[in-house]
């Protein structure tokens, strides 16, 4: 039976963050929602205590599930979820929360307004942010923003809020899905800039709007560092530019 909504929550150890009790949140705002739902958190291979902790907190609540997957990456995760979802409308979210739950009651209005997709925007002043990360986060729009979606302010935003028949239909026209990439550990990717160029050459209508955002991401599995950072800055420079290039040659 179709559901309103789905939320996909991808999980790659995410044991600490969990021990905070970022699942029950999500919870005990669902469960006060007058909608249909079910929570579906896609496993990407933890290698921590995340799967355990997340059956144990799940299991008395029929209307949720957890994808135990390889680990392929955060868009591997996320397709997962997409393939067995069965909502209307699909939000995605990240476990650690640093953009609430209940942030969703600002996105939901828009969709009787006309829009198919309804994404988050965090802004430049981000709270817990270091001041490289947001030096970089600046410079990543700007440089985004002349290639690509001059429109939109942030694209990297994990609280986004889709029609299932689109997202079903775009998702698999990920060059990660496509080429099947593999990842290793927590990598950071720039796949939302290709889904949403994807979205808006289909015709659809985006609206952005912004929600709070607050840095609660204390896992110690997905590594870090100033210079993890700045290769990462580097490689979703170069997938961005990718994007620019095959939207040239056009495949999209």
């Amino acid at each position: 039976m179709e559901k309103y909504l789905t939320i996909i929550v991808p999980c790659y150890n995410e044991e600490a963050n969990l021990k905070r009790g970022v699942l029950q949140e999500m919870l005990k705002y669902l469960t006060r929602q007058s909608v249909s739902w079910e929570l579906i958190i896609s496993d990407d291979g933890s290698t921590d205590g995340s799967a355990k902790l997340v059956k144990t907190i799940i299991a008395k609540y029929q209307n949720c599930k957890f994808l135990g997957n390889p680990h392929g990456g955060k868009p591997a995760a996320l397709l997962a979820g997409i393939n067995v979802a069965s909502g209307k409308y699909i939000l995605t979210t990240d476990m650690d929360q640093s953009t609430p739950i209940g942030e969703l009651d600002k996105l939901l209005p828009y969709l009787n307004k006309g829009f198919d997709i309804v994404i988050g925007s965090r802004g430049i002043n981000r709270k817990n942010f270091p001041l490289y990360r947001k030096v970089g986060a600046a410079i990543f729009m700007s440089v985004r923003k002349f290639l690509i979606l001059r429109e939109i302010k942030d694209t990297q935003c994990g609280f986004k809020l889709y029609e299932a028949a689109t997202l079903k239909k775009a998702f698999p026209g990920l060059e990660f899905i496509r080429k099947e990439k593999k990842a290793k550990g927590w990598t950071v990717t720039s796949f939302d800039v290709e889904l949403l160029h994807i979205i808006k050459k289909m015709g659809k209508r985006i609206k952005e709007v912004e929600v709070v955002w607050h840095d609660r991401d204390i896992s110690v599995g997905k590594g870090g560092g100033l210079n993890r950072y700045f290769k990462e800055s580097k490689d979703m420079f170069m997938q961005v530019l990718r994007v620019k290039i095959n939207d040239l040659k056009g495949m999209y």
